[in-house]
This record gives C-alpha cells, sequence and structure tokens, in this order.
C-alpha cells in the first residue's frame, strides 16, 4: 500500500508537467502532422488523403532547404568553435573572473532578438558603423554593398543570437572535467592539444552536441533573419514556411515543409553525435 501510495503521488506530481507537454506540444505537432497529408480546395481543408505536399516539397523547394541546412551547419560549427574557446578559457584561465563572463553572457539573452538583428544591420549598413569607419580611414571610396542583404550577414547575426545558447552547455560541461586528470597529465609530459583532445574532449562530448543542435535547429527554422539581413540571396526554407501558413493559407503544404526540415535536422544531428562519439573514441 505504501509503495502504491508513492506511485500514485508521483504520478499527481508529474500530471501538470506531462499535461503542458501533451497540450502545448504532442498535440499540435500530431495535428499539423496529420493534416499535413490533407488538401486544400478553394481555400478550405479537405481531409483527403494524399503525398502530394511531399513530393511538391522535393520538387519545388529542395534548393532552399539544401541552403538552408548548409547555411545552419556553418552557424552551428562557428557557433560551437566561438563557444569552445570562450568556455575553455572561462574554466581554465579566467580564473575567479570566470564565473563574472559567464554572468555577462547570460545578461546578451536579454538584449532581445529582433534588438541584435537591428544591431547588425545598423553595423553592416551602407552608412553603417563598419562603412563609415572604412571610409573615414580611406580603405574604402564608397560602400561596400554587399556586407548586407547576403548569406555572410544572416551567418554573422545568427552566430552572434546562438552564441549564449551554446557557451552555456559547453562551459556547464566543462565544470564536470576535474582538475587532477590535467595536472597527471601535463606532469607526463602532454601538451595542452593532446590534453585537450585525449582527456577534456570525451567528457564535454555531451555539451559540444547539445550546443550544436541548439545552434542547427535554431538557426534551420528561422525566418525573420533571412527577411531582415538576408535579401533575395538568402532565401531559407522557414521563409517558404511561413509564406505558406500566412499568405497563401495553405497549412497542408506548410506542415509538409516543416516536418521535412525536421527530419533532416534530426538525420544532421544524429550524424554530428555519432561522428563526435567516433572521435573522441578514437583519442582513447
Amino acid at each position: 500500500m505504501k509503495d502504491r501510495s508513492l506511485s500514485i503521488r508521483a504520478a499527481l506530481q508529474l500530471a501538470p508537467t506531462i499535461g503542458v507537454l501533451l497540450f502545448v506540444f504532442v498535440l499540435p505537432t500530431a495535428y499539423f502532422f496529420v493534416i499535413s497529408f490533407w488538401r486544400v480546395r478553394a481555400f478550405k481543408l479537405r481531409p483527403e488523403f494524399t503525398f502530394d505536399q511531399y513530393r511538391q516539397v522535393l520538387a519545388e523547394f529542395s534548393d532552399p532547404l539544401q541552403f538552408t541546412l548548409a547555411l545552419a551547419s556553418v552557424v552551428a560549427i562557428v557557433t560551437v568553435l566561438i563557444a569552445l574557446g570562450f568556455a575553455y578559457f572561462c574554466r581554465f584561465q579566467a580564473g575567479p573572473a570566470g564565473p563574472a563572463f559567464i554572468f555577462l553572457v547570460l545578461v546578451t539573452l536579454f538584449g532581445g532578438y529582433l534588438t541584435k538583428i537591428y544591431m547588425w544591420k545598423t553595423i553592416l549598413g551602407s552608412a553603417g558603423i563598419l562603412n563609415t569607419a572604412l571610409m573615414e580611414l580611406g580603405l574604402i571610396d564608397s560602400p561596400i554593398t554587399a556586407l548586407l542583404y547576403s548569406p555572410v550577414a544572416v551567418i554573422i547575426t545568427l552566430v552572434h543570437y546562438t552564441l549564449p545558447l551554446a557557451i552555456l552547455p559547453i562551459y556547464g560541461a566543462l565544470r564536470g572535467v576535474e582538475d587532477v586528470p590535467l595536472e597527471a597529465a601535463r606532469d607526463l609530459g602532454a601538451g595542452r592539444l593532446r590534453t585537450f583532445f585525449d582527456i577534456v574532449l570525451p567528457q564535454i562530448r555531451s555539451g559540444i552536441v547539445a550546443a550544436f543542435s541548439l545552434s542547427f535547429i535554431f538557426t534551420a527554422g528561422d525566418y525573420v533573419t533571412p527577411l531582415m539581413v538576408g535579401g533575395p540571396n538568402a532565401s531559407m526554407i522557414g521563409v517558404f514556411i511561413q509564406n505558406q501558413f500566412g499568405n497563401r493559407l495553405n497549412s497542408p503544404l506548410g506542415s509538409a515543409l516543416s516536418f521535412v526540415v525536421i527530419a533532416s535536422c534530426m538525420v544532421i544531428v544524429l550524424a554530428f553525435a555519432t561522428a563526435m562519439v567516433s572521435v573522441t573514441r578514437s583519442r582513447r
């Protein structure tokens, strides 16, 4: 009886969390997955089962999908490398000031998404800070218009935004690395690189995978940044998804696009995690 009462109490404690997960995530996702196989006729949703939406995705949207996945991969890799360097500095080099640097990273999360986009528009624009400084120094005669409304601008903006999201899991993993094995490796003559790859990297693998996943998934699903700083040469798949739901009122096609992106992201994240496992195991 006592074990049964404890089980009931645990179930009641978990019920609110399960309810939120069910009604906020599971049911909406299941609904959009179902309607991705329906049709739209005369701007009305018809429950007629078909694979036409997925065929259309592969036929018409393969190029922006590939571009999105490639750009998201670049953003995620660059973000992870910068985050790893910064987190490593805070953990092993900054000393008592390390937590203060991490606190500054947390503060940047409150700056706002649109604020950072407008900030980079101000910096990279024709009359922005960067072009003005270069012209004042006499390095250029006219503004560089290619800085803004380009894939490079999208990458810079998204790296800036996702960087705190990547630093925190990597720093958390680095906090679990004890100093004793590092000191023992140095006493045995191991250099910094070998110590990092043989001792540190295997222990922070989960943090790196989490950082990559957060950066990649956020970038792959974003549509605001390419609209505001990307221009016509940086149309990511999120722009097309938003267009199907907002302008064309074609929720089945928009849902099919969304689930193709989700499946693609899962494959790439799983491939990255597998590669990290292979790399860390081969170093042992």
